[in-house]
């Protein structure tokens, strides 16, 4: 009998294609890159990438078999203070107990000018440190030493992934300019990847085959009586590995605007998918190619959907629970609000439970998927028809390409005859279909027991109405006092009730005081913080004297005061990605002033009406004088919580009409 045994390899190329490239070399800084003072294209810019080389291998290692090996090789020059965060770099790493990956820094050097010559500071080894960012995360820092106005900075970075399934995302694009970008993979044939590419600029790609050989260290041991002594031998395999080359030069700075969820959603960037492996000998073996693969599965998890067949933990508790519930509304609202007030988030998220649900339920904490699978176990032994809704979260970015890593979170839907009904017990200001804003990322997909999927589509299309009473007296030296009285419902009520418990009132009241022009407040109340189905109510009495202008014998009065929009937030002459208000609003101001004795209404501003196509949104102005009293509303509503960047002019113009209102001013004359 014969036992053969691979217990060594090593891999020889031997013949190899270099995609064409621009020739960097770490160490090579010169003289004209330390002089320059601002970037040639952009003299706003804090910092700039000068270039930036990776590449992803997959290759054998023979103790832990086929890995992802990435290489990534930075030059960074700073140009202003601003940009001095760029000397801080971190890199994330998996730690888990079946992933752990290996992170290393080398070659990290600061380049100054120093009297017409090349000074460098090379990093020592207590600039780099690492920190635990969850469970399944480390993370390694590094800090630059020297960095000065002018530096440049450059260092290189390795990590050996145990997995060969994976090839982290590479983004072309940053927050400062890019001036060269390179992305390289090498993957044995073996292998499929599917490439996938977002943003609004892409680059150009070249690919090449290139034959490779591998060598194997076989050790044959015989058995039996009068065998041969063991022996050693070797084999040699040919194989083709593809290299795919990614090239972008001259990338602008993808800079931030107003309601943009996440703006590394529209960076120039290129993600990589296992699709399927084929190895010699094996059968053929397809993964996640569409999201129905890619949620079945998710589901067949041991921490995920077997999770959702547990009841025992919970039985006792629910029916007593349920005794006297006879709708399904009144079963979801008890269900949900008895989760809600027993289970502790621990800050920790993932479609894949933690400590599992019936621990969780005992110890009464545990993460995203713990507490909403529970809360989807429960509802589906309620008789409801309730199914888990996987998420990408805001931070996480939108889950654009069907992969198993695009989501990290997961929430509850329950189907009725009026559509789904969408909860997430983990934030205690959550009622149903209002979720937290870290969930509303476009949309979800919802998978069914079957293994089926749905796209779930997590904005929402209620208006959340914010309801402002505020009436004020003027005297003849410009101080205004008054009271207002503020209404806020769903979303707006969620983020109020939020805000309150985040501050202690009397820190909270500063930070409204200083947010509103200076306001002195007194007389503070709320009601319905806790009953959080009803709108939250806050009253207050307030004064300020720099809330409008006295010059010579008029007052100039902005009539909002300190509800005025004064600025827009859109100020791009053209926007390639959406404009995201999380959620449709109506704000709405009924305003009653009364003027001072003595003084009378010189200039009254006009009322106004605003109209966006297609139902956008709408702005109305509109103020009488009655004797020394004026009375003046307003609302201000957008529709849709998502525009797309086609309506992007519509609405900068919109905004623009709303503010040159908003800040049109009373003018108030002494007779």
């Amino acid at each position: 009998m014969k036992i053969i045994k691979l217990f060594s390899l090593t891999a020889i190329l031997l013949i190899g294609s270099k995609a064409m490239s621009q020739e960097f070399k770490l160490g090579k800084v010169s003289i004209a890159e330390l002089e320059q003072k601002k970037h040639p294209k952009d003299s706003a810019a804090a910092a700039a990438i000068l270039y930036k080389k990776g590449t992803a291998r997959i290759e054998y290692d023979p103790n832990d078999g086929f890995v992802t090996l990435t290489d990534v090789e930075t030059r960074i020059k700073i140009y202003k203070k601003e940009g001095y965060d760029w000397a801080n770099q971190e890199l994330w790493y998996y730690n888990t107990t079946n992933l752990k990956e290996k992170v290393f820094f080398a070659d990290a050097v600061t380049y100054n000018l120093v009297n017409g010559k090349i000074e460098k500071t090379k990093l020592k080894s207590d600039g780099v440190f690492d920190e635990i960012l969850s469970k399944y995360r480390g993370q390694k820092k590094m800090t630059m030493p020297n960095v000065k106005e002018g530096s440049v900075i450059e260092f290189r970075y390795t990590i050996k992934c145990p997995s060969d399934r994976m090839i982290r995302e590479w983004a072309f694009q940053s927050s400062i300019p890019v001036n060269y970008s390179e992305f390289s993979t090498f993957i044995p044939e073996y292998y499929v990847f599917n490439s996938r590419q977002k943003g609004y600029l892409f680059p150009k790609v070249t690919a090449s085959r290139n034959p490779k050989s591998v060598i194997f260290n076989v050790k044959e041991r015989n058995f039996g009586p009068g065998s041969a002594p063991t022996t050693f031998s070797t084999e040699k395999h040919d194989y083709i590995e593809n290299q795919t080359t990614f090239i972008a030069v001259d990338l602008p700075a993808m800079k931030d605007e107003a309601y943009v969820n996440n703006i590394e959603n529209y960076m120039s960037a290129v993600s990589h998918e296992l699709s399927l492996t084929k190895f010699p000998n094996s059968p053929m073996r397809e993964y996640s190619s569409d999201w129905n693969s890619v949620v079945k599965t998710i589901y067949e998890y041991d921490d995920f959907g077997p999770e959702l067949n547990k009841t025992g933990y919970f039985e006792e508790d629910l029916k007593k629970l349920l005794a006297d519930t006879k709708t399904p509304e009144e079963k979801i609202w008890v269900i949900f609000n008895h989760v809600k007030t027993n289970m502790k988030w621990n800050n920790y998220t993932g479609y894949a439970c933690d400590n599992g649900v019936k621990k969780a339920y005992k110890e009464k904490t545990g993460n995203i998927a713990d507490i909403n699978l529970m809360l989807t176990a429960m509802l589906r032994y309620s008789g409801l028809t309730a199914n888990p809704v996987l998420v990408s979260t805001r931070s996480n970015g939108i889950a654009l390409f069907p992969n198993r890593t695009a989501f990290n979170y997961v929430i509850a839907a329950v189907e009725t005859p009026n559509g789904n009904i969408l909860l997430d017990a983990t934030d205690k200001y959550s009622i149903p279909n209002i979720l937290p804003l870290r969930v509303l990322n476009w949309s979800g997909r919802l998978i069914r027991k079957d293994g089926s999927s749905q796209e779930i589509n997590l904005m929402p299309e209620k208006t959340s109405a914010d309801n402002v009473f505020m009436n004020y007296t003027i005297d003849s030296t410009g101080k205004i006092t008054g009271k207002t009285r503020r209404q806020s419902m769903d979303y707006n009520a969620m983020i109020i009730r939020s805000n309150i418990e985040s501050l202690k009132e009397e820190e909270y009241l500063e930070k409204l005081e200083n947010q509103n022009n200076k306001i002195e407040i007194s007389e503070y109340s709320k009601t319905n913080e806790k009953d959080i189905l009803l709108p939250i109510i806050e009253t207050y009495s307030f004064t300020g004297n720099n809330l409008c202008e006295l010059i010579g014998d008029k007052i100039y009065l902005n009539p909002m005061l300190f509800f005025t929009n004064d600025k827009n937030p859109f100020k791009q002459e053209v926007r390639e990605y959406p404009v995201d208000f999380s959620y449709p609003f109506a704000d709405k101001y009924n305003i009653t002033i009364k003027i001072p004795e003595g003084f009378a209404v010189e200039t009254l501003p006009s009322p106004a009406a605003i109209t966006m196509e297609d139902n956008l949104g709408a702005f109305k102005f509109n103020i009488i004088a009655n004797d020394d009293t004026l009375q003046l509303v307003i609302m201000h509503q957008i529709n849709e919580a998502i525009v797309s960047a086609e309506k992007y002019d519509m609405l900068k113009e919109y905004y623009k009409g709303m503010i040159a209102k908003e800040t049109e001013k009373i003018v108030l004359k002494r007779i």
